[in-house]
């Protein structure tokens, strides 16, 4: 059976040495097995397809209490693919909202650029313009901030 470090689990799964420990520490991953003479950690397949996963989760802003259920879950298997999803699904709104909110700031750094084009341009036209985008974009820019 292949084992990996700590060092190969960290490189290919992209969470540091640290973290790998602290997910250990919290239950997320392992127990791990231990080199009987020096005490390190060697990874097996499985582990290393668990820091994976708990990477692409942490990476979606997934909370650690979530990765504990998700990870409890896939050990089920079938029986939770109805929570699995649930899981999956509350975090997918959660992002759909952040994505809402970076287009609405996305927008207002445009318009604010095209008004400061305009004025290094002195293009009257193209200021008044942007004003009149600009006044359209703060009432979404405001309700981004409660």
């Amino acid at each position: 059976m292949t084992t990996l470090t700590i060092q190969d689990v960290s490189r290919q799964s992209g969470l540091s040495e640290p973290t790998l420990r602290y997910y250990e520490d919290v239950g997320l991953l392992g127990p791990i097995a231990r080199d009987e003479r020096s005490g390190h950690r060697r990874y097996a397949e499985g582990d290393l397809d668990a820091a994976q996963v708990l990477a692409c989760l942490r990476a979606m802003g997934v909370g650690i209490e979530d990765m504990r259920t998700y990870q409890a879950n896939r050990r089920r298997g079938r029986e939770a693919a109805r929570e699995q999803r649930d899981i999956l699904l509350r975090h997918a709104e959660r992002v759909e909202e952040q994505i809402a909110t970076l287009r609405v700031h996305l927008d207002y750094l445009r318009v604010k650029a095209a008004l400061w084009d305009a004025r290094d341009q002195a293009d009257a036209v193209a200021e008044a313009q942007a004003h009149a985008e600009l006044e359209s974009v703060l009432p979404r820019l405001e309700e981004t901030f409660r």
